[in-house]
């Protein structure tokens, strides 16, 4: 019953989230909140709940190898698996869309994370620190956005923003309040169900709750990313993946656990200083070809993304 219990939290844990940012987008622009602002803060912020929720419930039980290892898990996670399985599927056209900034963002969130890591704990101390680059990052991007608003692409060198996930301008306030009050209880009730039964899950199997928290947590809170690439690969639009790939893995790192970080120190296992963050570092790594040097994702690429992925939850697991 236990894996029911820790499906039945995930289930909760996703469903919550999507309401939470349809009912916070739908909100949001009714009290007149651009929608550009609402895509690159509040949508962001909603679709990384249930990480976000995570994370602090396991720090508050006292299990941070949950909380570390759903995000260093997840963010490899993302690299090789919800880019890798799209690739089996169709071509991933990396190339039509300038990534090599928010690239080079997300390379220096992972090296500022691994070097806050060797400090020994996340503490009030790193989390003030990453929160403090997170602001940084979202101002240059609502810049970024007004200034092409107002002077066009030419000019500020940054791409037009889709309409906000989730927005219905017709949609009913009896209906953005049922959004939020699903969302705002199901997130903690989910990330309970979902913590407490990996917790025991990690008793039961005799492994440590990091190992846990790289693989079952980690690859559950991928799904929704993966779900929807490949969604996107089978209509023949996934060309947009490495940009939402590369934007989730910088709020995973700054964000998430520099709120949790707020709420309870979290020491660092020694298994992340030796292998974990390496790993997660290389997955990094992988993907200069495809931002700098114009490469698209063939099924090739897809294999091997796919490839690694595996052997590293081999790897962690043995």
């Amino acid at each position: 019953m236990v894996f029911v219990y820790a499906a039945l939290g995930l289930v909760i844990l996703l469903l919550a989230g999507d309401a939470l940012v349809k009912g916070a987008v739908n909100l949001s622009l009714r009290m007149g909140i651009p929608a550009l602002i609402v895509s690159l803060t509040i949508v962001a912020f909603g679709t990384s709940a249930p990480e976000l929720l995570i994370s602090i419930q396991a720090a508050l039980d006292g299990v941070p190898g949950i909380a570390l290892g759903n995000v260093v898990g997840s963010n490899t996670a993302n690299v090789l698996l919800v880019l890798g399985i799209p690739a089996l599927i169709t071509v991933i056209h990396s190339s039509t869309h300038d990534t090599r900034k928010s690239y080079l963002i997300m390379l220096g969130a992972t090296l500022l994370f691994i070097a806050l890591a060797f400090r020994g704990v996340f503490d009030w101390i790193a989390g003030l620190v990453m929160l403090a680059v997170m602001a940084a990052i979202l101002w240059d991007s609502v810049r970024d956005a007004l200034c092409h608003r107002k002077n066009g692409k030419e000019a500020c060198e940054v791409e037009e923003l889709e309409e906000p996930e989730g927005a219905d301008p017709d949609m009913p306030g009896w209906k953005i309040a049922l959004f939020l009050v699903l969302g705002l209880v199901g997130l903690p009730v989910g990330a309970s169900l979902l913590i407490d039964s990996a917790t025991e899950i990690a008793e039961m199997f005799g492994v440590p709750d990091t190992v846990i928290g790289l693989t079952l947590v980690a690859l559950g809170t991928s799904l929704p990313e993966l779900a929807t690439t490949v969604m996107a690969a089978i209509r023949k639009q996934a060309d947009v993946a490495l940009g939402n790939v590369i934007g989730s893995n910088v709020f995973n790192l700054l964000a998430i656990i520099g709120v949790a970080s707020l709420i309870k120190p979290m020491p660092v296992d020694p298994q992340f200083l030796s292998f974990d963050l390496w790993v997660m570092l290389a997955a990094s790594l992988i993907l200069v070809p495809f931002v700098f040097l114009g490469r698209d994702i063939g099924r090739i690429w897809g294999v091997i993304l796919s490839a690694l992925y595996v052997g590293y939850v081999a790897a962690v697991l043995i």
